[in-house]
């Protein structure tokens, strides 16, 4: 019987990955959040309170229980991380100080107690990397210059691999694992910064809700490999069980090549689903494309990638796991799920 410690448990993977974890095993969830809305549900399920455990906090502020939850749990998931591009640009300094900073001591900790440390790391540490499929263990990072602070985040991200990996060579359990634009229901809001989640299929949604124009970044042209939610949580659970020890000191991408899509027809698909929904149909109608600068959208430090398709060889053999959810299927999924609240959809990205 595990105890996992998930910090970020309020977030779009934490509360995933605590209902699965709730209804496929038996192991029990620690979690620490600045908010709960998204797991009231379990929260309020009998069956799941004597395995639920949840505190309201902050990990740069509540030090001492985050570090005595370390010491008392098997695994630790430090999910809590500022993820939004358009954060990176304007506000570079806080996403270091929260993604790097901050994540430092738990992940001292974790080498301290001797815990098998699993850490989100993101599908942005392969920058501009000219590779056709990103290899966690042969593609360069590549990273545009100083003056595009767009970078932190992965800069961030990378440096925290690198210490980590240094941990491992003195002893650290650990795994990284690299989302490749994970999508699903409980997509998050501008309000409340979260990890791991796929901004642009926020902000599509929001403006189809609401009937407002789509922008397309420099056209729209740059790919992703999108991945729908309940893939990424199959094998995140995989790698927590780490079944003889097989995940340890490994990094895995977690992505679907096959769903790989422009942001134009991400776009397209969208609006081409929505005229299938009663309650979506007609704003949607309202909805154009229109074309939009990087600079303009983002401001003059932001820099893009046109295609991020992982390599998922060793994720699939190494974890007996393999995506499943075609595209479609993936915004059916979310779609779904925002149909019977559109109030909460029309404040997506508002």
């Amino acid at each position: 019987m595990k105890k996992v410690l998930i910090l970020g448990v309020n977030g779009f993977i934490g509360h995933h990955l605590s209902k699965r974890i709730l209804e496929t095993t038996d192991w029990h969830v620690y979690g620490m959040d600045m908010q709960s809305e998204r797991i009231k549900d379990l929260l309020a399920n009998e069956s799941y309170k004597s395995r639920l455990h949840f505190f309201e906090g902050d990990i740069t502020i509540n030090k001492e229980w985050v570090e005595y939850h370390v010491k008392k749990c098997d695994v630790i998931l430090p999910l809590v991380a500022i993820a939004t591009p358009s954060t990176y640009v304007t506000d570079p300094l806080r996403v270091f100080e929260l993604d790097f900073e901050a994540n430092l001591p738990i992940v001292r900790s974790a080498h301290k107690y001797g815990k098998h440390l699993v850490f989100p790391s993101t599908s942005e540490v392969y920058g501009m990397s000219p590779d056709a499929e990103f290899d966690p263990e042969a593609s360069d990072l590549v990273y545009g210059p100083i003056n595009k602070p767009r970078w932190i985040y992965a800069c961030s991200k990378q440096l925290m691999d690198r210490v980590i990996w240094g941990y491992g060579m003195e002893g650290l359990n650990f795994t990284l694992f690299r989302p490749f634009n994970w999508i699903g229901a409980g997509l998050d809001s501008i309000h409340t910064p979260k990890e791991g989640s796929s901004r642009v299929l926020t902000q599509f949604l929001g403006h189809i809700v609401r009937g407002e124009n789509i922008q397309l970044v420099d056209g729209g042209e740059q790919k992703r490999s999108f991945t729908y939610v309940d893939d990424g949580i199959d094998a995140l659970v995989r790698i927590i069980a780490n079944v003889d020890g097989i995940a340890t000191g490994k990094i895995y991408n977690i992505g679907n090549p096959s769903n790989n899509y422009s942001i134009r027809e991400l776009a397209n698909m969208m609006l081409s689903l929505a005229a299938e929904y009663p309650e979506y149909r007609d704003s949607a109608k309202q909805v154009k494309l229109v074309e939009t600068s990087s600079g303009a959208y983002y401001g003059k430090g932001y820099q893009d990638v046109q295609n991020r398709v992982p390599k998922i060889d060793n994720t699939m053999a190494e974890l007996s796991w393999a995506p499943k959810f075609a595209m479609r299927d993936a915004l059916v999924g979310i779609f779904d799920s925002y149909k019977d609240n559109l109030v909460d959809a029309k404040q997506l990205n508002n």
